[in-house]
Formats: C-alpha cells, sequence, structure tokens
C-alpha cells in the first residue's frame, strides 16, 4: 500500500498543539507536544463486547497513559471502515483479519491492523430446539451474509456435521454454492449478521456472531448448541488503523494497553468464555 500525506489526530484541551504525523518523503514522526501531555483518539466500535472493552481501558488505564479515548458506537459491519479511511476516527475495532482483507480488496482501504486482542466463537443458537440432532429435513438456517462471516458459519456447521464443503475451499471464502453434501437438505437464508439475533425465531437454527449474541443477552457459553473453538481461531479481534498511522506512539500505547494484564483479566472475569483473550 502507498503511503499518502499525514493526518492529524486531535489532542483534547484548549490550546493543545496536535499530534502530527510527517508527511510522506522520509520524514519521522513528530514527538508529542501538548501541554497537558494527553492526546485524544477518535474510535469507532461495535457495541459488544468492544466498547466494554474500551470503555475499561478509558475508566481505567488511558489516562496514565496519556491518552483520552473518543469512543464511537456504531452497529453496522461496514461503517466503522469507511469512517476510518475517510479520517473520520483515528482507528476502529471490530473485526478480525479475514473480514479486515475482504473490505480491503473490495473498497481499496488503506487500512493496518495490529494484533488480535480477543475472540468472540461463532455459535449455533436456536430458540425451538434444544439439540443439533432435533434439525428437520428442509429447515431453514440463518448464517451471515458477509462474505468472511459466512464462510466461517458454513465452516462451523460443517464441524457439526450439518454439511460438507467441497474439497480445497477456504472456510473464509466459503458460499452455499460450495456446499458438497447437504444430508437435511437444509435451507441456508443469508441476512445482516446483526439482524440474527432478532430473527432468530424464523430459522430452525441460526449461526451468530459473539459479539451480536451479547447484544441480544444470549450467552455463547450456555445457549449455544454449538461453539466455535477458539484454540488457533484466525478470528481474532483487533485494533486498526490507517497505513499512514501505524508508527503513530498513541494508536501504539493503545494497542499496548489492549493487550495488557488488566485487559486480559476484565475479559476472562467479564465474559466467561463467550469471549476469549488472543493474546
Amino acid at each position: 500500500m502507498s503511503t499518502i500525506s499525514r493526518r492529524t489526530l486531535f489532542a483534547s484541551g484548549a490550546g493543545l498543539a496536535a499530534l502530527t504525523l510527517a508527511a510522506c518523503g522520509g520524514e519521522e514522526e513528530a514527538p508529542l507536544t501538548e501541554e497537558s501531555g494527553t492526546t485524544t483518539i477518535r474510535i469507532a466500535a461495535t457495541p459488544l463486547p468492544h466498547m466494554e472493552i474500551l470503555t475499561f481501558v478509558k475508566d481505567n488505564l488511558a489516562a496514565d497513559a496519556g491518552l483520552e479515548l473518543d469512543l464511537q458506537e456504531q452497529t453496522e459491519y461496514p461503517i466503522p471502515n469507511r469512517l476510518l479511511s475517510e479520517g473520520e476516527v483515528d482507528a476502529n475495532f471490530f473485526q478480525h483479519l479475514p473480514y479486515l482483507e475482504t473490505e480491503i480488496a473490495e473498497n481499496g482501504y488503506e487500512l493496518t491492523p495490529f494484533e488480535g486482542v480477543h475472540i468472540e466463537p461463532l455459535g449455533i443458537f436456536s430458540e425451538s430446539l434444544t439439540s443439533l440432532e432435533e434439525i428437520e429435513e428442509g429447515a431453514a438456517v440463518g448464517v451471515p451474509n458477509d462474505p468472511t462471516n459466512r464462510g466461517r458459519a458454513l465452516a462451523l456447521l460443517a464441524a457439526e456435521g450439518l454439511l460438507a464443503l467441497m474439497d480445497g475451499i477456504e472456510p473464509t471464502e466459503a458460499t452455499v454454492d460450495d456446499i458438497a453434501e447437504n444430508p437435511k437438505n437444509l435451507e441456508f437464508q443469508e441476512i445482516d449478521a446483526a439482524l440474527l439475533p432478532r430473527t432468530l425465531g424464523d430459522y430452525a437454527i441460526a449461526v451468530i456472531n459473539g459479539n451480536y449474541a451479547l447484544e441480544a443477552d444470549l450467552s455463547p457459553a450456555e445457549d449455544a448448541l454449538a461453539l466455535e473453538s477458539g484454540e488457533e481461531n484466525p478470528y481474532a479481534n483487533m485494533l486498526v488503523v490507517r497505513t499512514e498511522d501505524v508508527e503513530n506512539a498513541a494508536l501504539k500505547k493503545l494497542d499496548e494497553l489492549l493487550h495488557s494484564e488488566d485487559v486480559r483479566a476484565f475479559i476472562e472475569e467479564t465474559y466467561s468464555g463467550a469471549v476469549i483473550p488472543a493474546f
């Protein structure tokens, strides 16, 4: 990705100088010059668990690190990357790497992720069934309609023996057309991931992202009929910034806080396995 002119991260407080990144041409990043030593970072994030984790950092860790977090809640997946690319926010926190790679390929975004912070295991939920063995012939199955989570959902259903994917198909790229075996003739209905918890009753089962399950008061650890494994899981959610800002000191400090032992303890104590630290 090419490097474009450096943007400015807004600093908090009247009269504070902005944290300015050097323009392209080989210049080094300018040092922090704010009188108060505090830099405000605008972050777009989906509600759960991302906003809760960021709020914990804001309330307990940010001030001592010289940061002020301006948290901007978003509920639809495509929006945070657009806001970040257009300079409306300085970072976002809501996505895993396969989703980001798809967004970059489709939209030409110049965005770069830090390392994964947590994993939200995908789960299979139902309002009417208590076991996957109860699924009837021709039952309706709800899956996310965005490419990476759709493929991830199909991979989970395959792992549970409800279907088989064609050989050589990467899970993140799988579509319903890549289903080689469908022994119960299940009918797959693709819908926006955020809507699946609200429409759960329309399906025999639905595959729901962990964050949206939490928002709907569903416990992945207790309510899911099957849950994605956290071991060697490629779907860790991470902080994402514009590529030109990846060496910014304030953003790197925020990423360090997100990987702190305090955040690890908060995740483990708050979500009881529904969200898993990825570090």
